[in-house]
């Protein structure tokens, strides 16, 4: 750990999302390992980021992809093994990189030691008590109408073939996915060892899932109507946002507050601004992923409209906004913005946009490459949420291309075996590769990295201060503009024109300028205004 890792390094930190299924292969078995990640990490260096988060990488059947833990505290083989986190962990110190982990403290895999102990143990015994366990209706319903995130009921019997048990548990995931109880103090001792064992090791913060649906609303009633929660839990409050959830992070902060340095805290809040800023209140967690503004379409008011919604929840709660276009359960934002080459150049601007906004920013993997979203033939699917709810987002997920040529998937695989990827790359993949990008000056990587060094570059100058006042306004022809203190804009065009932009020095832009103070569409500058 080096000297200049203080304790709010996070205010404005770049951070890079990997989900090492796909990043890289390091025993050429199809999968993305610990051992594959090791040997790239001098590339997520060299993009000047701050820190990695890496999604679950623990013991898990993969029903979800890992986020149906089994063990919260080691390593599943299929990515290696706890002396190689090990070696990984030191590897990315020693280049400056922090590391952030998942923890998925909603639900765990029903293989998990408890889970089998509660069923074991039957109706009415402490062990179930750690689950939302409860008997079914007389006429042998579930215990409520609550419906799964991933498609039909929340609910599944726990001993189907016993006349005698006719308990029911919850699972607002897929049904090898059930609830745990925060009810019980004994889960939330449980999660306290677990944050322990990995900050004792040295990593530097965890992001934490499905932050906001810990609790749900005592008596477990039914919900108003049947509606299915795919919107993130939002239209079943009784399952989200239950106020006893704050304790648990009150709880967590002062835990994370015990180490030196401070361990951040990341959370998954999918609720509105004013909502989810109160999980960012200064005794609760670091930051919060901005959920209203991650999914919005290529609409400049929409834009403005949620930036100022998230700069009244900072004023109100302190926190600044951590901001994020990507995630491995979006779908790409070069597909999401109109897709082909008018989406890619979008999706450019829109990150060098979030790049030049106070705060956090978080990039996931292949973003910095223009990667968009993979149609996946239906019989390669393997996202647990298109079979059972009819979504699929294994289309963000594919393997990274790292060379241009197809041999080994593009770079993939560094091992011997013939194996293809977990999931099939497309033809032209390699049009994407990062050694292709690495040596073309105007693409999509090459700009990443110089905005990242600018970024640091002018936070050190406090030109971009970490606190930064905000205003977002839509100017005639859809020129959004984000003003930073008097003299700091960021503009991104997003109507169907060329549009003057503000007078002042252009730092950078996406794409280079046709015309002296003048920004085509979909390009998007950081200006100093004089």
């Amino acid at each position: 750990m080096t000297a200049t890792m203080t304790d709010t390094w996070w205010d404005s930190a770049v951070i890079y999302q990997v989900y090492p299924r796909s990043f890289a292969d390091g025993n050429g078995d199809g999968i993305g390992d610990l051992t594959g990640l090791m040997e790239r990490l001098p590339y997520i260096a060299s993009l000047g980021v701050d820190a990695i988060w890496m999604t679950p990488f623990q013991p898990s059947p993969q029903v979800d992809q890992g986020y149906d833990v089994s063990d919260y505290c080691g390593v599943d083989p299929l990515f290696g093994s706890m002396e190689e986190f090990d070696q990984l962990l030191q590897s990315a110190h020693l280049l400056g990189l922090r590391v952030l982990l998942d923890v998925v403290p909603n639900h765990c895999s029903s293989a998990h030691p408890l889970f089998r102990q509660a069923l074991a143990a039957g109706p009415g015994s402490p062990e179930r008590d750690m689950f939302h366990f409860a008997p079914g209706s007389h006429d042998g319903l579930p215990p409520n109408n609550w419906q799964s995130v991933f498609g039909g009921g929340a609910w599944s019997r726990a001993s189907p073939e016993s006349v005698d048990d006719k308990d029911w548990y919850l699972h607002l995931f897929s049904s090898a996915q059930p609830d745990w109880n925060w009810r019980n103090p004994a889960v939330g001792d449980y999660f306290e060892s677990v944050l322990r064992f990995w900050f004792d090791k040295g990593v530097d913060g965890l992001r934490i899932d499905v932050a906001h649906a810990l609790f749900k609303a005592p008596g477990l009633p039914d919900a108003p109507s049947v509606t299915a929660v795919v919107d993130g839990l939002r239209s079943n409050p009784l399952v989200s946002d239950q106020e006893d959830v704050h304790e648990v992070y009150r709880r967590w902060r002062r835990l994370a507050q015990e180490y030196t340095p401070h361990r951040l805290l990341v959370g998954e809040v999918n609720l509105d601004p004013a909502r989810a800023a109160r999980y960012t209140r200064a005794d609760e967690m670091h930051q919060a992923f901005p959920y209203a503004f991650i999914g919005l379409g290529w609409d400049a008011d929409a834009w403005a409209g949620v930036g100022s919604e998230l700069e009244d929840a900072r004023q109100t709660h302190g926190a600044p906004p951590t901001w994020a276009l990507e995630n491995h359960d979006l779908v790409r934002s070069a597909t999401r913005y109109g897709g082909g080459a008018t989406g890619s150049e979008r999706a450019r601007a829109a990150l060098l946009t979030i790049l030049g906004l106070p705060g956090a920013a978080y990039i996931y993997q292949g973003q910095e490459l223009g990667l968009p979203e993979v149609h996946v033939p239906v019989a390669e699917r393997v996202d647990p949420m298109w079979s059972r709810g009819g979504v699929c987002r294994d289309g963000a997920r594919i393997p990274l291309p790292w060379t241009q040529e197809s041999h080994r998937s593009h770079g993939f695989s560094q091992g011997q075996l013939p194996d293809s990827p977990w999931l099939p790359v497309p033809e032209g993949w390699g049009n994407y590769a990062i050694e292709r990008q690495h040596h073309d000056p105007d693409s999509s990587l090459q700009l990443l990295r110089r905005a990242v060094e600018l970024r640091r570059h002018l936070t050190g100058r406090g030109i971009f201060g970490k606190h930064d006042d905000v205003s977002w306004t839509v100017q005639a022809g859809g020129l959004l503009l984000c003003q930073r203190q008097e003299n700091i804009c960021i503009a991104m065009a997003m109507g169907t024109g060329r549009v003057r932009l503000p007078a002042g020095e252009v730092l950078i832009s996406a794409r280079p300028l046709q015309a002296a103070g003048w920004l085509e569409p979909g390009n998007s500058a950081w200006i100093v205004q004089n």
